[in-house]
C-alpha cells in the first residue's frame, strides 16, 4: 500500500531480447517461416560441409566431367550440322563418326587394370549377347541422328532429342521397375508438349533445299532416336541388376567400351555394303573451306567430342547423382540451340523460345521429382 505524499516515481523495466535470443525464439517457432537470409545461411552451410566432405581431386574430376558434359555433347551436334551444311551427305559416314572413337571408352580402363586397382569382368554368352544387342540398337540410333541432322536444324534437332528424357523414364518404368513420381509424368508430358509445339513450328525453319517431306521424316526420325536412347538406358540398368549384379565405374566403363566396339563393328559393316568408305574420299574432295583437310577434321572431332561426352556423363553419373547429370543435360539443349543460332543462324521464332522454355520446365520437373523419390528411399 501506498503511503499518502510519497513522490516516488515507479519505472516499469521492458527488457529488450539480444538479436540471438530473437533468433532463436523465431527458429522455435512453429509458425514462424524462415527468413530469406536464414535460408541462404542454411544453403551456404550445408554447401561448405559437402565440400568439405569430399577431396580436392573429387571435385577436380567432378568440374572436368561436368565440363565435358557441357562443351562437347553441344560440339558434337554442332559439327554433325557443319557435316552437311559444307558438303558431307552420307547418313552412314556420320554415324561411324560418331563410333569411330570407341578406344577413347577403353583407355581409363587400362591405369585401372594395371595399377591393380580392378579387373575386367569375366564375359559370359549371356553378357555378350548384351552387349551385341545394345552395340546394334545403339548403332541404329546413331544412325536415326543423322538423318534427324541432315534435314533439321541444330538447334530444332536438340530440342527434339530433349524427349528422350520422357522415353527414359517411361522405359525405366517398364523395364526397369523404376518409381515414376508424379513429378516425373509431369515432366514427360511438358517435353512431349514442346515437341510438338516444335513440330507445330515446322515452317519457320525449314533449312534451304529441304523438303517438307525430308523435315517431316527428320523430325520422326529425330523422336524415334530418342525412343531408342531411352530404351537403350532402361535396357542397360537392366544389365548392371540382372547380368553383372553391380554398377561401379569400371564396370560402367567396360559397358561402354564395349557396346562402343560393337555399335562400330555394326556400323562399319553398313558403311561398307552402302559403299561410304570410297565415297568419304569424294567428300573430302569437294568439301568447303578446306577440302580434305577441313573434311578430316570434323569426322575427328565428331568422333572425339562424342566420346567425350559420353565419359563425361559416365563420370557425372558416379561422382555425384543422375540428377546433376539432369542438370547439365538440361543445360545443355539451350547451349545448343543459342550456339546453333549464333553459328548457323538458325531461325529462332517465339514458338521455338517456348518449346526451350518448357523442355527446360520439363527437366526441372523430373530432377525435383527424382530427387524427392530418393530421399524418401534413402530415409
Amino acid at each position: 500500500m501506498e503511503k499518502e505524499g510519497d513522490t516516488s516515481v515507479h519505472h516499469t523495466i521492458i527488457r529488450v531480447p539480444s538479436p540471438d535470443v530473437a533468433m532463436d525464439e523465431e527458429a522455435s517457432d512453429p509458425n514462424h517461416s524462415p527468413s530469406l537470409q536464414q535460408r541462404a545461411a542454411e544453403v551456404i552451410a550445408a554447401s561448405l560441409e559437402t565440400y568439405r566432405s569430399k577431396p580436392f581431386s573429387f571435385w577436380l574430376l567432378l568440374l572436368l566431367s561436368s565440363g565435358a558434359m557441357l562443351t562437347a555433347f553441344p560440339a558434337s551436334s554442332l559439327l554433325s550440322r557443319l557435316y552437311y551444311n559444307d558438303g558431307g551427305q552420307s547418313k552412314w559416314i556420320l554415324s561411324w563418326a560418331a563410333v569411330a572413337g570407341w578406344p577413347l571408352s577403353a583407355l581409363p580402363l587400362l591405369p585401372m587394370y594395371l595399377l591393380g586397382k580392378a579387373s575386367p569382368t569375366p564375359l559370359s554368352l549371356t553378357l555378350c549377347f548384351w552387349y551385341v544387342l545394345l552395340g546394334f540398337l545403339s548403332a541404329a540410333d546413331n544412325l536415326m541422328y543423322a538423318w534427324a541432322y541432315a534435314y533439321l536444324p541444330a538447334s530444332t534437332a536438340s530440342l527434339v532429342a530433349a524427349s528422350s528424357l520422357a522415353f527414359s523414364a517411361l522405359f525405366g518404368r517398364a523395364i526397369a521397375k523404376n518409381r515414376l513420381s508424379l513429378s516425373s509424368l509431369n515432366a514427360v508430358v511438358v517435353i512431349t508438349a514442346g515437341v510438338v509445339i516444335v513440330a507445330l513450328d515446322s515452317g519457320s525453319d525449314r533449312p534451304p533445299g529441304v523438303t517438307a517431306r525430308q523435315y517431316a521424316l527428320g523430325f520422326v526420325l529425330d523422336v524415334l532416336g530418342s525412343a531408342l536412347h531411352g530404351l537403350i538406358f532402361a535396357l542397360s540398368e537392366l544389365v548392371f541388376a540382372k547380368v553383372l549384379g553391380r554398377r561401379s565405374f569400371h564396370v560402367v566403363l567396360e559397358q561402354q567400351a564395349a557396346v562402343s566396339l560393337c555399335a562400330f563393328a555394326f556400323t562399319s559393316a553398313g558403311l561398307a555394303v552402302a559403299e561410304g568408305f570410297p565415297a568419304m574420299r569424294r567428300e573430302a574432295a569437294r568439301f568447303a573451306h578446306g577440302g580434305e583437310a577441313a573434311y578430316a577434321n570434323v569426322m575427328v572431332w565428331t568422333a572425339v567430342t562424342f566420346q567425350l561426352g559420353v565419359l563425361g556423363g559416365t563420370g557425372v553419373l558416379f561422382l555425384a547423382s543422375t540428377v546433376l547429370a539432369g542438370v547439365l543435360n538440361a543445360v545443355r539443349v539451350p547451349l545448343t540451340s543459342v550456339a546453333a543460332v549464333i553459328w548457323f543462324h538458325d531461325p529462332m521464332s517465339g514458338f521455338k523460345i517456348l518449346a526451350l522454355v518448357i523442355t527446360v520446365w520439363g527437366f526441372a520437373s523430373y530432377m525435383v521429382g527424382h530427387s524427392s523419390v530418393k530421399k524418401t528411399s534413402s530415409s
